[in-house]
């Protein structure tokens, strides 16, 4: 099985500003630090996370092979068909018609879409296999709570 994407329609993300507060500095992950005073700003998420609004959309992932390039069963993940997708970048590829987001290798002339969990295969197209890149996967939204 292979990380695919629940059969729902992709969501186009809206070119509407979506601001929330921001806290300037950063809060540590080691060892705490003495509390500070921490200025507050607006932060519109739809322009950190997308530089193309007609052509960026939000999929939800089904399935763990992608787990150590960071991306989880549940993840949201915003996806740019404008990008032309580059050797080493996370797409999402149609294969034989059905969906599937793997970290894309090109290198001479061969094409492989590597997975991030080695329990599951990397995917070499056969000869014949149509295999389209959707779009390229320029982050992913985790939800905890």
């Amino acid at each position: 099985m292979h990380s695919t994407f629940q059969p729902n329609t992709p969501i186009l993300v809206s070119a509407a500003p979506l601001s929330i507060l921001r806290a300037e500095g950063s809060v540590r992950a080691g060892f705490p630090s003495p509390a500070e005073d921490f200025a507050v700003t607006r932060l519109d998420i739809g322009a950190l996370l997308v530089k193309h609004p007609q052509a960026t959309y939000l999929l939800r992932v089904a399935g763990p092979s992608m787990r150590e390039f960071g991306i989880d069963d549940g993840d949201l993940v915003a996806v740019d068909r404008a990008l032309q997708a580059r050797h080493g970048c996370i797409v999402v590829a149609v294969i034989e018609g059905e969906f599937t987001v793997k970290k894309l290798f090109k290198a001479a002339g061969m094409v492989k879409l590597k997975a991030g969990n080695p329990t599951y295969p990397d995917i070499t197209p056969k000869e014949g296999q149509s295999l389209e890149i959707w779009g390229v996967v320029t982050s992913c939204i985790k939800i905890f709570a």
